[in-house]
């Protein structure tokens, strides 16, 4: 019994001292990042809600700008420089040195301006903005794009429908403030021609107390001096 135990506790013990080597644990945990790997489900996968990091258009911008100036710089080499104006290089090629890197200060410096200039009252840093933001915003519409129907008509016909409705609507509106200006404006003309009427009738009854102011002074004059008392 003993001897036939023997062989089977040495079998467990060399069993379990294969099962707990590094080696053997290194393949077992190879075994199963396989397995994870072959078996797609298994795997973390990040979330596709996060959103994407995308480009900044204006950034970009800057970006290709500044690539494409230095280009144009780089065109503008010392060495076309000097074969463009070689009798003055030959005479003194430190002094045309000099002019060449003030050249391209200068040159840089406009063109940079330019740019900046154009950025400014262009806005386009606001509307590149702005762009993000639509495009970032019609990722989140989950409505389906429009798609073509394959009738001209009828696709015509559904692309400019809600627009001329639009304008429609926005040129109701427009016309109803005209309208509510257009009666305002009458109200006004109308009271300014009543307050015109009524100092025209006040200014005929001054006229007319005035006269008979005058009637009754002249009146009373000669009443009191008859003209025959003044005769000789």
């Amino acid at each position: 019994m003993e001897e036939g135990e023997a062989p089977t506790l040495k079998e467990t013990v060399d069993n379990v001292c294969v099962k707990g080597s590094p080696k053997n644990q290194n393949n077992e945990a190879t075994g199963e990042v396989s397995s994870q790997m072959s078996n797609p489900g298994s795997v973390c996968k990040p979330s596709e809600e996060e959103p994407e990091s995308r480009y900044n258009r204006l950034k970009l911008f800057n970006k290709v700008m500044q690539k494409s100036l230095e280009k144009f710089i780089d065109h503008a080499s010392f060495n076309r420089f000097a074969s463009t104006f070689r009798p003055l290089y030959k005479k003194n090629p430190q002094r045309m040195e000099s002019i060449h890197k003030q050249f391209i200060e200068e040159l840089r410096t406009t063109i940079q301006e330019d740019i900046s200039r154009l950025i400014e009252e262009g806005r386009l840093d606001f509307k590149l903005t702005e762009l993000d933001k639509l495009e970032n915003a019609a990722k989140k519409n989950k409505d389906p794009a429009w798609r073509p129907s394959g009738v001209p008509e009828q696709d015509v016909c559904s692309f400019l429908m809600p627009y001329y409705q639009k304008q429609e609507a926005y040129m109701r509106q427009e016309l109803k403030k005209i309208q509510a200006e257009n009666a305002a404006l009458a109200q006004k003309v109308q009271a300014g021609r009543e307050s015109s009427v009524q100092t025209e009738q006040r200014i005929s009854t001054a006229v007319d107390e005035w006269k008979t102011t005058v009637t009754e002074f002249e009146r009373l004059a000669s009443s009191l001096c008859p003209a025959d008392v003044f005769d000789v």
